[in-house]
């Protein structure tokens, strides 16, 4: 099976081997930035949060454990099925398209873990940002999380091999057009998958000129998950805090 590029991530996450590829990610990791974030934005006691492209639900599960009202949103079906199994009054997820504004604010919109730049035109990634804005009452933040581009390109690992589940993932990264490239091929049960993930190398002049067509303030700039300074050339992360 040949991935459909243009639409990558509506095939590629909805599928069991992106859950198999990913499933040894670091949770601890991802707990102790959102206790950081949510400490450094100073969210109200059950203040609500939008969690943008939430996947299965990792973050907004956590999220909801250590005292927010929680909304995750994710264009994946099959993912927002799983994560409904762990809703209760204060935890609740919809499939929802983060080009266009939810029916709510909140006191946060967060866009976690390179949950941006999937898509081939451009006014789609202005019109995720324009989203964001709609979403947040008068006081809210919003944050996206992204990769480092100038990082990965400089650290990229053209070629590797993971196996998980007895599933041997053979993986080729590269830089095309704009885009970071990861083809994804296994075989099971004799049949090849192959699959792509594309990704916008966004820079943070990037991103500033995007909030600036969206009408939106930049307000802080990390380079981790522990919101240290940002440095084009050493962070692997890039933290953006808007508004």
């Amino acid at each position: 099976m040949i991935a459909d590029t243009t639409t990558w991530f509506s095939s590629w996450f909805d599928t069991p081997y992106y859950h198999i590829l990913y499933k040894n990610r670091d949770d601890t990791e991802a707990h102790a930035f959102m206790d950081t974030l949510t400490n450094y934005l100073n969210i109200p006691e059950h203040g609500t949060i939008l969690d943008l492209a939430c996947g299965r639900g990792r973050h907004a599960r956590y999220l909801n454990k250590i005292g927010y009202d929680v909304t995750g949103v994710d264009l994946s079906e099959n993912s927002i099925a799983y994560a409904k199994k762990f809703e209760n009054h204060r935890l609740k997820f919809d499939v929802h398209d983060m080009c266009k504004p939810y029916n709510k604010q909140f006191d946060a919109v967060f866009n976690l873990f390179t949950s941006f730049g999937y898509f081939d035109d451009d006014a789609d990634n202005l019109n995720t940002i324009k989203a964001i804005k709609a979403n947040l009452n008068e006081t809210g933040f919003g944050v996206i999380d992204f990769m480092n581009s100038e990082f990965v390109i400089d650290n990229l690992v053209p070629e590797e091999i993971k196996i998980v589940d007895d599933i041997t993932f053979n993986l080729k990264r590269y830089v095309e057009e704009g885009h970071i490239i990861k083809d994804i091929r296994f075989t099971i049960d004799g049949r090849l998958y192959n699959y792509q993930e594309r990704v916008r190398a966004f820079t943070l002049n990037d991103f500033e000129a995007l909030f600036k067509k969206a009408d939106v303030h930049l307000l802080d700039v990390f380079g981790d998950y522990k919101l240290h300074k940002f440095s084009a050339k050493t962070s692997e992360r890039l933290v953006m805090i808007f508004k």
